[in-house]
């Protein structure tokens, strides 16, 4: 099977925009945490490292605990597609 360019490069944008897709969740919730705790340590003054590091850890690893059956079927969904068809889902 021989690639085109554009085929090449609709296969690549494919997969960075499942790579964002697929990461996102993750992404948004280590940003909402990080705004809370910006905040709580804006009006306690309290300014450690570890306060602002710890819970956003804590925060991603939990959704990526709760969004790994979405994940994988994304995955293999794509994966699937890719090689059975050879084609783009």
């Amino acid at each position: 099977m021989n690639l085109t360019i554009d085929q090449a490069t609709d296969l690549v944008r494919h997969t960075l925009v499942l790579a964002l897709v697929i990461s996102a969740p993750m992404l948004v919730i280590g940003l909402v945490v990080g705004v809370i705790i910006s905040l709580f340590q804006a009006v306690t003054q309290i300014q450690e490292q570890t306060l602002t590091f710890l819970p956003k850890i804590a925060a991603m690893v939990a959704a990526a605990i709760f969004f790994m059956p979405w994940i994988s079927h994304r995955l293999l969904e794509y994966t699937a597609a890719m090689f059975a068809t050879g084609s783009l889902p």
